[in-house]
């Protein structure tokens, strides 16, 4: 039986993660997950790897600039579709690509149609080095439909809390490194409503998202 959490829980505890450390993009430091995500680890301990909301996150109004430099209005460019949500930065050493790359192998599973159907979007943590040019040549090395998106940080901020993805601004260091902590949370949205039903935490393997993503589009329960 999946195991549910209340996103207001959720949400309180992402709000959490800014005083957690976040990673160097020159450094060998790594991406730390959300105090949402510690949460959601433990509630979803020895069950599947997304955990089921009582209550769904609305998709947030977002409007940003995409990766091919045109305008991008999440709500209305992806309404209708199985939508998976991600915000992380390109200089990640390894969460960001670690994911996106997973994402990618569980898309290539599925049938021609339901590939798509489905919209991945990557909304940047580190807008100011995250331009369109980049997005695109990072996201494509990956699947090159996925949508990149890049802008005002306050906004994306904003757009992650409103679905309990805590990120802070980008820190540049002593050395010259820039440090961006942000949360490592996948969003599931269905296509019937638009709404955030599942939430994914760092460590979902591809494998885990091929088994799901067929129900995902269907707008059904992993």
């Amino acid at each position: 039986m999946r195991t549910t959490i209340k996103t207001a829980a959720v949400a309180a505890a992402a709000a959490c993660a800014l005083v957690l450390t976040g990673c160097g993009s020159s450094s060998g430091g790594s991406d730390t997950d959300s105090a949402a995500g510690t949460l959601a680890d433990v509630a979803t301990a020895g069950s599947q790897p997304g955990t089921l909301l009582d209550t769904p996150f609305a998709k947030p109004n977002l409007q940003l600039t995409d990766n091919h430099g045109k305008p991008f209005n999440l709500v209305k460019q992806t309404a209708g579709h199985p939508t998976l949500l991600f915000f992380g930065y390109t200089h990640c050493p390894d969460v960001c690509p670690t994911t996106m790359s997973d994402l990618a192998l569980a898309k290539a599973k599925l049938p021609k149609a339901d590939q798509d159907k489905l919209r991945v979007v990557f909304v940047s943590s580190d807008p100011q080095r995250d331009t369109p040019a980049r997005l695109t040549a990072w996201l494509g090395a990956m699947d090159k439909s996925f949508i990149g998106l890049t802008g005002d940080f306050t906004a994306i901020q904003a757009a992650a809390r409103s679905v309990g993805v805590g990120i802070s601004p980008p820190v540049k260091e002593k050395d010259g490194s820039i440090t961006v902590t942000h949360g490592a949370e996948v969003l599931a949205f269905w296509p019937k409503d638009d709404k955030g039903h599942v939430l994914y935490m760092s460590g979902t393997t591809a494998e885990q998202f091929a088994h799901d993503l067929p129900k995902i589009i269907r707008s059904e329960a992993p």
